[in-house]
C-alpha cells in the first residue's frame, strides 16, 4: 500500500495508523479497495493544493467533494465521502489530528426507486443459457456459475468464494452456502434446474470428492483444463460478457444482473418481496425492491399507447 505524502509527511506514526485503517479495521475486501482508492485520490488532491494533513479543513473536504461532483454520480461521491469521513475518524481516534474535518461536510442528495444494474430481457435470459454448450467441462462451468447467480440471486463474490463443500445435501434436497458480505452465511436450497447445472459440471470436473476446493475454478490457458484456482469477480464478468456475444444478447449485462433478473423473474411468478428479501440476504425490503422491474414494462406498455 502506498502512503501518501501528506500522511507520510506527519511521520512513521501517521503512516502506520493510515496502513491500520485498511488492513485492521476494513475486513471487506472490495470496501478496502474503494475506500483505498478514495483516500488517495483525496490525498493527491491535497498534495496538488499544498495542503499538510494537519491543514485540512471542512472548506476543503466540501470544495473537493463539490469538485469530483461535476464528473462522478452522486452514490459514488457518497461513497468517497464515507471514506474520508471514516479514514479522519480513525486518525482522530489514534490522536494523529485533533478533529475530523469531514465531519461537518453533507454529501449530493441522491435517492433511488429503481437500481442501475442493466438486466436481461427473459428471452434474452433463455438464449444466453441455451446458447452454452454443454458437451465441454467450460461450457459446464459457465452455466453452472450463471446459474448459481440467477437461481440464488447471488453476489458474484459470493458464487466466486464457494468452495464444492458449500453444495450439500439435507435429506434428498441439495443446499447451497453462500458466503455474502460482512462474513454472513446465508444457506437455501438449490433450484431443480441449478441442481442439474451444478451436478454436471462437478461431474466432468470431477471435483466432488475435493471438498476444501474451489467449486468454480479458472482455466489453464487454452487446455480446456480446470485449475486449482477459483474464479474471481473479473474472471466471471468477462466470461459473462463473452457468453451475451455469442448469444446476441443486446443488453449491456454483467455479473450482477442476473441477481437483478433472478428477484424479478421470481416476483414476476407471484414470489412475496419480502421472500425475495430473505432470499437475497438483503437488511432491508427497500434494497430488494431496487431490483423489481417489473413496472418497466408496465411504463413501456403504456407508452405504446401513445399514438396518432
Amino acid at each position: 500500500m502506498v502512503v501518501p505524502t501528506p500522511i507520510m509527511a506527519e511521520g512513521e506514526r501517521a503512516a502506520t495508523r493510515y496502513v491500520e485503517f485498511f488492513t485492521a479495521h476494513i475486513r471487506n475486501r472490495n470496501t478496502r479497495a474503494a475506500y483505498a482508492r478514495a483516500s488517495s485520490a483525496f490525498f493527491a488532491w491535497c498534495e496538488q493544493h499544498g495542503l499538510t494533513l494537519p491543514a485540512v479543513q471542512p472548506v476543503h473536504v466540501a470544495t473537493y467533494i463539490e469538485q469530483i461532483g461535476r464528473e462522478l454520480s452522486a452514490p459514488t461521491v457518497k461513497q468517497q465521502l464515507a471514506a474520508i469521513r471514516m479514514l479522519f475518524d480513525w486518525l482522530v481516534v489514534g490522536q494523529v489530528v485533533p478533529h475530523n474535518p469531514a465531519s461537518a461536510v453533507r454529501g449530493p442528495k441522491h435517492s433511488a426507486t429503481t437500481g442501475k444494474t442493466h438486466m436481461p430481457t427473459r428471452d434474452e435470459a433463455k438464449a444466453l443459457l441455451t446458447s452454452i454448450e454443454t458437451d465441454s467441462l467450460i461450457g459446464l462451468r459457465d452455466r453452472a456459475v450463471i446459474g448459481a447467480l440467477f437461481y440464488t440471486f447471488a453476489r458474484v463474490s459470493a458464487a466466486t468464494a464457494m468452495r464444492v463443500e458449500d453444495y450439500y445435501p439435507i435429506g434428498r434436497r441439495m443446499w447451497l452456502r453462500l458466503h455474502e458480505k460482512g462474513g454472513k452465511r446465508h444457506e437455501m436450497p438449490v433450484h431443480h434446474s441449478l441442481q442439474e447445472y451444478l451436478d454436471a459440471y462437478i461431474a466432468a470436473a470431477g471435483i466432488e470428492t475435493d471438498k476444501r476446493s474451489p467449486l468454480f475454478r479458472t482455466v489453464e490457458g487454452r487446455s480446456g483444463r480446470l485449475t486449482g484456482e477459483a474464479m474471481t469477480q473479473p474472471d466471471v464478468f468477462r466470461m459473462i460478457q463473452r457468453r451475451a456475444k455469442a448469444a446476441g444478447v443486446a443488453t449491456k449485462v454483467g455479473c450482477h444482473s442476473w441477481r437483478a433478473r433472478g428477484i424479478t423473474a421470481y416476483l414476476e411468478n407471484g414470489g412475496l418481496l419480502e421472500h425475495a428479501q430473505q432470499m437475497a440476504g438483503h437488511a432491508s425490503a427497500r434494497t430488494t425492491k431496487l431490483y423489481d422491474r417489473r413496472g418497466e414494462q408496465v411504463s413501456l406498455d403504456e407508452v405504446e399507447r401513445i399514438v396518432l
